[in-house]
């Protein structure tokens, strides 16, 4: 099943160092989750200026529970750099 993750980043001050700090954890994870079939696409979402905000990733999951346990060991949740996150279901358009 697929599921649109979308993270969003703290407000304070602080976000853009702790994001920074669990961006090599949060990469690697991503890569090896890729590799296993998961990660469909991932990407930053970014504010008018250019700067993160927060994360969007389509992955494939076998539940909604599967989905919420990535999200709960995710570099950026137990770093803090995400203050929210959505995890909702998704139909991706299969192209002929």
């Amino acid at each position: 099943m697929q599921f649109l993750i979308i993270g969003r980043d703290g407000p304070d001050a602080d976000a853009p160092a702790r994001r920074l700090a669990a961006r090599p954890a949060h990469i690697e994870g991503l890569k090896a989750r890729r590799a296993a079939g998961e990660v469909i696409e991932v990407g930053a979402l970014l504010d008018d200026a250019g700067s993160p905000i927060g994360s969007a990733m389509i992955g494939e999951f076998p539940d909604r529970a599967a989905a919420d346990a990535y999200v709960a060991q995710e570099p950026y949740t137990t770093a803090g750099v995400w203050v929210t996150v959505e995890v909702t279901p998704l139909r991706l358009l299969t192209w002929e």
